[in-house]
């Protein structure tokens, strides 16, 4: 339980989210329900979007509606995300997930209008906590579109610690609906 949980190391957050979301059921139908809905109205049509690891949402529901394209993960020169179309997601990255394979077309993130990004935890400033990459803090610098983002109910909380680099979302997306951050 979070009240019981103060932290103000990210890694000591990891471990507290590790543990808490595996005893959460998985409400990726009402989550991706509240997405499709929430996207459609703001009139997104391509999305980056994100293959699941276990206990989080999947969104893989919403490529029926809109373009979705799934991230890769490169590491040299420097560690960075590049985009592809979903459909190519066919190889099993080090993080467990699906993803493009290297030779895969590249979409620019200027063409895509939203951003959902999974995380261990948000709060409620919109701050994410991932698992230590930095990967989405360095994509989403100067991206003008929509970002959210997805994580159970559960798993939002008041504070977060954050650095300088970090990119809170605008929005948070959960099996109860979608949510403005207060950032």
């Amino acid at each position: 339980m979070l009240s019981a949980f103060i932290s103000t190391d990210k890694a000591g957050w990891r471990t507290w989210a590790r543990e808490h979301r595996i005893t959460l059921p998985d409400h990726s139908a009402a989550t991706t329900a509240h997405l499709r809905a929430f996207l459609r109205e703001t009139g997104v049509r391509r999305v980056l979007a994100y293959r699941a690891l276990p206990g989080e949402p999947d969104v893989s529901g919403l490529a029926q509606g809109f373009e979705l394209l799934a991230p890769r993960a490169r590491f040299r020169p420097t560690p960075r995300l590049t985009l592809h179309p979903w459909d190519t997601a066919t190889e099993m990255s080090r993080f467990g997930a699906l993803q493009p394979p290297a030779n895969a077309p590249e979409v620019s993130l200027s063409d895509v209008d939203a951003v959902l990004l999974p995380g261990l935890a948000f709060d409620t400033q919109g701050v994410r906590l991932g698992y230590g990459g930095g990967f989405y803090d360095r994509l989403l610098p100067g991206f003008g579109g929509l970002t959210v983002g997805v994580v159970q109910r559960a798993l939002i909380v008041p504070r977060l610690p954050a650095d300088a680099h970090d990119c809170p979302v605008a929005w948070l997306a959960t099996e109860n609906g979608i949510e403005r951050t207060r950032r």
